[in-house]
């Protein structure tokens, strides 16, 4: 019947993602909500806003798209476009650019993408 075609949800990732990707991002959401806070409650209010692009190394449509979905997940940063090779982000404080440009979630998302 072909009810499922290329862009439906993959059911077969539904494993690998609960218990290998979706913790580790759960972690990432709850640290980067905190810092948020933090940032929040502050009287001075110390925010570094910028926008830049972050290397991406996702080969397929859904690679790229989950590396955008978890860096508009995680608080405080903002997938602004996906292109070839990057994802523009903003980002409310310029820590938050740097940890993205560690590579961390990157190398995730490509694991977990590799692992399909």
């Amino acid at each position: 019947m072909d009810v499922l075609d290329h862009e439906s949800h993959p059911i077969k990732l539904a494993p690998k993602a609960l218990f290998a990707y979706w913790p580790w991002l759960i972690k990432e959401i709850i640290l980067s909500g905190l810092n948020l806070s933090k940032i929040i409650l502050n009287p001075k209010l110390p925010i570094s806003p910028s926008v830049e692009l972050i290397p991406s190394s996702q080969s397929t449509d859904l690679g790229k798209s989950t590396f955008a979905n978890s860096i508009t997940l995680t608080p405080g940063t903002i997938a602004i476009e996906i292109k070839k090779d990057s994802v523009l982000v903003h980002s409310i404080e310029k820590k938050l650019i740097s940890d993205l440009k560690s590579g961390d979630m990157d190398i995730k998302v490509t694991n977990f993408e590799r692992a399909l």
